[in-house]
């Protein structure tokens, strides 16, 4: 347990959580010691930061950043107040502190993986003290990765959403820095890979001399609904998605229609009761954004298609626009086209009439008369074949559907949801799917982004994952060590959540019941990064040259191999029969090879940074402050 302790904790602010061992409270001394004597020098946050304004950025390690006048701020803080409400202007300013927040935590464990926790963790508040947002001074800090440990208690000086604020609204009675609060959660949620909460307890806005904020798990705190809430672009977003699967009794007399299915009729196979259990679970702009484009149609009629990689959740998602709409109370019918014979897919879809062939010997009502008044999902629309696309859109078209070897229609009313992770549009030009079919689904498309591409998710997977296993084999696993939370975070999820939900299962059974998750809990992970080590090094040829990209972040392996995270005093060896570049031992680091890469890219073209850097697949302002980093500006001065 590390502990940052000070005598200025605040008498009224909220005890910190109970250590999980053995139930007993952690105590916290209480030594006089000044604020700033608990943070660290920022020397190397201040390297990381440069200009390049001969392109127009401004980076902050890799990730590029732009200023913003204060007053600019604040008159787009107002405007969203103005003409959106309190509501919702303070959920939006929220999620993006978070998102802003998870990003932070990524460049923190990259700085300072070498430093204590304590060093590293205070990454957030000199960050964000460099970011000029606010200046943080600690009060108290408990915090154990590994146990899953958390407590935190900080001062907040000079806030900028405090001088915004107040200049367009003067004091008032509620505490308003929204954005840092959000920051705050998101940065440490990320750090800790589970779900902490900060509260602004006090605020300057309010009057106060300064803003005071307090953290903890989000389970460790009473109501904390009303803090998620603002974390949750819309109300279904990290909550439990419950949809029925109902079937439907059709009425046997002539040309009558299918009454809807109810909520409270039993069940049948389509009822999956661990799915109608899990949570829509994300807080990054990219899941944002597919939450929100949900809601918008939720309440019409309209058929949606969604899009994206196989494991991204299209289901889990497709249920949570059930929910959201006006046919909530109905049944939710899944159908995974791909898992249904040709010869089945009519009789499965519309139904069978007895005596329609052998072994008919009782009529049975298709998806779509079990669907009637819901919704029916069509998972891997895009297996379908020709003939059974023909035949399902005249059901779409028509709102009617005949049983195999009937003689009259019925009526339905359904919504239509269908998934793929294929390009529809490219298989309409090769004549794979029909294009009516593709127009008349394709109305509303959703695209849900791949979980690389929303890295913030994976905290808040890692923490749902990690409760709900726990939860059904009786375990007690607290957390991640370090180096398994770098592993987690590093990789690039090819089979996206469903993969990360078949990790995380196989970690829980082969962790200690009461420890943390570490790497060799990991496996298949560990194994994906030592591949793309093995491949960085396999990319580069004998004289230092490279065979193709730079091979660090191009995507040949599952790994994203970072120099400053991946490989820390690792050693690794090449493939059979490969050798390493000349002039390197066996023990190759990848710091080395980055360097002897830029070395040889910049003598190449002697001091020309520009191409230097279009050969290695970075920008030149990437290039030129790695340059000054590893002292290769002098030599990139006698070149020229």
């Amino acid at each position: 347990m590390d502990r940052v302790p000070s005598s200025s904790s605040h008498p009224d602010a909220p005890r910190p959580a109970e250590a999980r061992a053995g139930g007993a409270r952690t105590a916290r001394s209480r030594l006089a010691l000044p604020a700033a004597a608990a943070l660290p020098s920022i020397d190397d946050l201040l390297s990381r930061v440069r200009f390049s304004p001969e392109v127009g950025h401004i980076w902050l390690d890799d990730r590029r950043m732009f200023l913003l006048h204060s007053e600019a701020f604040g008159a787009l803080r107002r405007e969203l107040i103005e003409s959106l409400g309190v509501e919702v202007a303070r959920g939006l300013l929220t999620r993006m502190g978070y998102v802003s927040g998870s990003r932070d935590a990524q460049l923190a464990r990259k700085i300072r993986n070498k430093q204590s926790v304590v060093d590293a963790f205070s990454v957030g508040p000199q960050l964000h003290a460099l970011e000029g947002v606010v200046l943080v001074e600690p009060l108290a800090l408990e915090i154990d990765v590994e146990r899953g440990v958390y407590y935190g208690e900080y001062l907040w000086r000079e806030s900028i959403e405090d001088e915004a604020h107040i200049a367009a609204y003067g004091v008032g009675a509620e505490p308003v820095c929204w954005m840092q609060v959000g920051y705050a959660s998101g940065y440490t949620s990320a750090f800790m890979g589970r779900s902490i909460v900060f509260r602004e307890v006090e605020c300057r806005s309010t009057g106060a001399g300064a803003c005071r904020i307090v953290g903890r798990p989000a389970d460790e705190w009473e109501d904390v609904d009303e803090d998620l809430r603002f974390l949750e672009p819309q109300r279904f977003a990290n909550r439990e998605i419950r949809t029925s699967a109902a079937p439907a009794r059709a009425n046997g007399g002539a040309g009558a229609g299918v009454r809807p299915a109810r909520a409270d009729e039993s069940a049948t196979a389509d009822a999956d009761p661990e799915i109608d259990r899990r949570k829509l679970v994300g807080a990054s702009a990219g899941f944002n954004v597919v939450c929100h484009m949900i809601q918008r149609v939720a309440d019409t009629p309209a058929p949606v298609l969604l899009l994206g990689e196989t494991g991204v959740g299209k289901e889990i998602f497709a249920r949570a626009l059930h929910a959201a709409s006006r046919r909530a109370d109905a049944a939710f019918i899944a159908v995974n086209c791909a898992a249904i014979p040709e010869a089945l897919i009519e009789s499965e879809l519309f139904g069978v009439e007895r005596g329609a062939f052998t072994g008919a010997n009782a009529s049975r009502p298709g998806r779509f008369e079990r669907a009637h008044g819901g919704t029916l999902f069509l998972d891997e629309i895009g297996c379908l074949s020709l003939a059974s696309q023909s035949k399902l859109l005249r059901a779409l078209q028509e709102g009617e559907i005949e049983r195999v070897g009937d003689t009259r229609t019925r009526k339905v009313d359904v919504r239509v949801v269908a998934a793929t992770n294929e390009d529809l549009a490219a298989a309409v030009e090769r004549g794979a799917f029909r294009s009516d079919l593709y127009f008349r689904l394709n109305v509303f498309p959703i695209q849900i982004p791949p979980l690389r591409e929303r890295k913030e998710d994976i905290p808040v997977l890692l923490d749902y994952f990690l409760r709900r296993l726990n939860q059904q084999y009786g375990r007690g696993v607290t957390g991640f060590t370090e180096r398994a939370m770098d592993l987690l975070l590093c990789y690039r999820w090819p089979g996206n959540v469903r993969e990360l939900e078949n990790v995380m299962e196989r970690a829980v059974i082969l962790a200690d019941p009461d420890g943390a998750i570490d790497v060799s809990h990991l496996p298949t992970v560990a194994q994906a990064a030592a591949a793309g080590r093995s491949a960085a090094v396999r990319h580069i040829g004998v004289d230092g040259s490279m065979g193709g990209s730079v091979g660090m972040d191009a995507g040949q392996s599952d790994m994203i191999v970072d120099p400053a995270q991946a490989g820390r005093g690792e050693t690794r060896a090449g493939a059979a029969g490969t050798p390493f570049p000349a002039g390197f031992s066996d023990t190759l680091r990848l710091d080395e090879m980055q360097l002897a890469l830029m070395r040889a890219a910049i003598a190449r073209h002697h001091g020309n940074l520009t191409a230097a850097a279009k050969e290695l697949g970075i920008t030149r302002p990437q290039l030129a402050y790695r340059a000054r980093k590893l002292d290769l500006w002098d030599m990139r001065r006698k070149r020229s």
